[in-house]
């Protein structure tokens, strides 16, 4: 039994007085330069709950590679004083930030004067991911050893760095233009796991898909088995004291390649309410894809009979000879060539606001709608397309928002422009209007918008995402398409009942 010296107060409370008081002392711009965002108590002592921590284990050893002040390590040591027999720790921290070391070499001797546990605690001023390029990159001679440790807990600086940046260099394997340092530390931790150790995490939603992922996707998900997901609903109430707007999460792996065979997702509102999450088990194969390494977040019935319905289909756009492709024309990067009225040398530049309803209003009488001829590079043929938006807000009901662009609407022009806060789906040859009001029906669908949200929880629409999603045939389309001509209504329900019809045998 360990004696309690602190009853006063728990651990983690006065790591958290202090840590205010650093943060009252530092302005967040200080902060935000090494992307440094504090972990609030109610947080940390969740995570700290998600080790599994045998009863028959007398010692541990524990790495915090982005310490802080060290709140996450003392929420792990007071998980360990409170409910289990450990009696030696050996933790290692890391941190370079000269502002943020004292109070961490603070917290550290407070630890150690405090409670009876058999402490062995190294603080390491050093790089986390340079100092052990050698080993994780396989250097025989290099010098450096790689300490493995049977637990990581970690909330990583959220911070993009460049690909020439000596960090993106030390994990080339994993990198993809410029990385944000998150998954670094997220792939790195892994490397230190001893086999079967694990991983709790606090992170963007951001990795689980995309392109700009792929890499690290397929390592880190290659040997590891993911075991929770913990996702919150309020972008803006997990690291509350620091006014962050982010989809962010908490994840627990083991450094196993074997797979479970069900990962447990649980949801709260914001970091208060930890007691009253829900729970779903998903199957492991339904939230890790294991074609695209994609991470679908299910959180519950409705959103695994969405991903069986529409994993249903073969193809991708693709596939179908068709593809999302992300509008030309920056604006703002072309100022000198935009027009507001219509010239005898210019043609349309297609904007978000023109799509309305599902269609395309145009000209609006807005600023910067034409865009000059002889700018080829940034100019497509008018031909017939599916508009879809590329940002939308968090409130809104919906996700994808498109409208039908027909070119007989334009019959004047050649050529048009679209401005790159736009989609678009084209092919290798003109669509039909039936193609074009088919992938219409499928984009408004409740389904897809449903699918689109646990694939990706940002408000960003990525084309690469669109591009892998499932896609009905080429004919099925074009028939769905024919239904809502038919139809005359471009509604959501419309829609809804129109896919139906393929989707549910």
């Amino acid at each position: 039994m360990q004696l309690r010296s602190y009853t006063m107060m728990e651990l983690i409370d006065y790591v958290i007085e202090l840590t205010n008081e650093y943060m009252e002392s530092m302005s967040k711009d200080v902060r935000k330069k090494y992307g440094q965002f504090f972990t609030s108590k109610e947080t940390a002592l969740f995570m700290a709950s998600l080790f599994d921590l045998p009863s028959s284990c007398k010692s541990i050893s524990i790495l915090d590679p982005g310490s802080g002040s060290g709140i996450l390590s003392v929420a792990v040591i007071q998980r360990i004083l409170t409910n289990t027999n450990i009696q030696k720790v050996s933790l290692t921290c890391y941190e370079t930030n000269d502002d943020i070391l004292p109070l961490l070499k603070k917290v550290i001797s407070w630890l150690q004067d405090t409670i009876s546990l058999e402490l062995d605690i190294t603080i390491i001023e050093e790089n986390y991911i340079t100092s052990q390029a050698c080993p994780y990159n396989g250097n025989q001679n290099s010098s450096i050893s790689c300490q493995k440790y049977d637990i990581v807990i970690c909330n990583p600086p959220y911070l993009k760095i460049g690909k020439s940046s000596e960090e993106a260099m030390a994990m080339p394997d994993i990198c993809y233009g410029a990385p944000n340092l998150y998954f670094l530390f997220m792939e790195m931790s892994r490397f230190n796991l001893v086999n079967n150790g694990e991983m709790v995490f606090i992170i963007p939603r951001s990795w689980t898909s995309g392109a700009y992922f792929k890499k690290f996707r397929e390592k880190f998900l290659n040997h590891i088995a993911l075991l929770n997901i913990h996702l919150f609903n309020s972008r803006d109430k997990v690291f509350d004291t620091e006014s962050v707007l982010q989809e962010t999460m908490i994840i627990k792996a083991k450094n196993s390649i074997v797979s479970p065979d069900y990962i447990t997702i649980s949801t709260t509102n914001t970091n208060k309410d930890f007691a009253n999450k829900t729970i779903f088990k998903a199957p492991y194969p339904m939230v890790v894809s294991d074609t695209s390494n994609y991470v679908y977040l299910i959180t519950d019935e409705a959103d695994a009979n969405t991903i069986k319905t529409i994993h249903k289909w073969n193809d991708t756009l693709p596939t179908l000879g068709l593809k999302m492709k992300t509008g030309l024309t920056v604006d703002f990067r072309n100022k000198e060539v935009l027009r507001s009225t219509a010239e005898s040398n210019t043609v349309p530049l297609f904007y978000p606001h023109h799509i309305k309803e599902g269609t395309i209003s145009f000209p609006l009488g807005k600023l910067n709608e034409y865009i000059l001829a002889e700018q080829s590079g940034l100019l497509q043929k008018n031909r017939n397309y599916l508009f879809v938006k590329r940002f939308t807000t968090k409130e809104e009901s919906r996700r994808l928002q498109c409208g039908v662009y027909l070119a007989k609407h334009h019959p004047s022009y050649e050529t048009i422009s679209t401005q790159n806060k736009i989609n678009f789906i084209t092919g290798v040859t003109e669509l039909s209007e039936p193609i074009v009001y088919g992938l219409y029906v499928i984009m408004n669908s409740t389904l897809y918008d449903q699918y689109y949200r646990i694939l990706n929880g940002s408000t960003q629409v990525n084309s690469t995402e669109v591009n892998s999603i499932p896609m009905p045939p080429l004919h099925c389309i074009e028939t769905m398409g024919q239904e809502l001509l038919n139809a005359c209504d471009m509604s959501e329900k419309t829609c809804d009942d129109i896919l139906r019809r393929y989707t549910y045998d």
